[in-house]
Formats: structure tokens, sequence, C-alpha cells
């Protein structure tokens, strides 16, 4: 493996957390993962991996932003929620339901609602533009509209959020077809096919 030297120390900080938890690096962002059957372990593990990176970003003169470092527990929704505090300098880090994860919003029972209503709220942007621009725009402009505002957000990611069956994701289909359908000119009883 070659790394280069502004990745090295991301590198470093993986070594030094890697028996204890499995570390995701993404450009700036790091995503630390912590499994365990045995709840006592799990806590501890957390801690511990908390205890190592604060005394690693210390020993390399740098400092981690607590604010931005977020902590959740993924369960099943039948599961009862486990309360879990996490020692930090100077403060408490308590579990979230949800967070942003490289521009999906994941909640911590994988159900994907909190971001399918972020995607809507964006498609339903989206159909507000077009609608306005249709009376001065052609049919293909108002497509490469369709596929820069509406498409690219409906599509990205879709391979997680897609299989979601609720209630939820049929509302940004309506909105889809709303959208195909102010551009062709369709009534509401035309498919959108």
């Amino acid at each position: 493996m070659s790394v280069d030297g502004e990745n090295a120390w991301l590198v470093g900080l993986s070594l030094s957390i890697n028996k204890l938890a499995n570390p995701i690096l993404f450009a700036d962002d790091t995503t630390i993962i912590i499994s365990n059957a045995n709840p006592d372990k799990f806590k501890k593990n957390i801690n511990s991996v908390m205890t190592e990176i604060t005394s690693w970003f210390q020993s390399n003169l740098l400092s981690l932003n607590y604010n931005k470092t977020h902590f959740m527990q993924f369960r099943t929704k039948k599961q009862n929620e486990g309360k879990i505090q996490i020692l930090v300098p100077n403060s408490i880090n308590s579990n979230i339901n949800s967070t942003k994860f490289l521009g999906l919003i994941i909640d911590n029972s994988l159900s994907w609602k909190d971001h399918i209503t972020a995607i809507t709220y964006k498609l339903n942007k989206a159909c507000y533009a077009i609608r306005l621009l249709k009376p001065f725009l052609t049919m293909n402009t108002l497509r490469m509209i369709y596929f820069s505002d509406a498409h690219s957000v409906l599509s990205y990611g879709i391979i997680f959020w897609g299989n979601s069956h609720t209630h939820h994701t049929n509302s940004i289909f309506k909105t889809q077809k709303r959208i195909i359908r102010i551009i062709t000119n369709s009534s509401s009883h035309d498919t959108c096919q």
C-alpha cells in the first residue's frame, strides 16, 4: 500500500484503532464501526476507541471537533435503544438518531424516512422551478433541468434507500410523475412511462 503525505496521518489514525474497530476513511471524513454482541464489551470498546482517538490527535498536535463527532447505535425497530454515553474531553457525546453520511441521511434503524423526506423536499423545489420555467423554455431544455435538478437527486443512493417499503417512498415517485407531466403537458390521468 502506498500512501501520499497528505493521507499518511489518516492511515496512522486507522492503524491506531483497527484492533478495536473498523475505520472507514473517505477524503476528510472518518467513520468508525464498532460491533460487539455483548453490551458491556460494546460500551467498553466505544470508550476505548474514543480514548485512543483523543490520544492520537493530541500526540499529532491535531484537534478533533467534538461538535461534529456523532455516535449512532444501529438497532432493529423492535430492539430497545440502549442509553450509551461516550466520555470525551469537556463533554459527553450522546447517541443520535440520524446523521448525514456521504450525502445520505442514515437513521439508526435504516428506515430511510429522514432521507426520503429530504429528497421529497428537493424534488418539490425542482417541480416548482420547472413549473415556473415551462412557459419560457423548450421541452429539451426542461428535460435537461429535470435530469440535473430532479433525476440526479432521485437516483443518488437509490440502491440503498430505494428498497424501503414505506409510504414516504410513494411521495417521491408521485412528485417525479408530476414533474414529467408538467414537462410533457400530460394530464393527471396519463401514464408517465
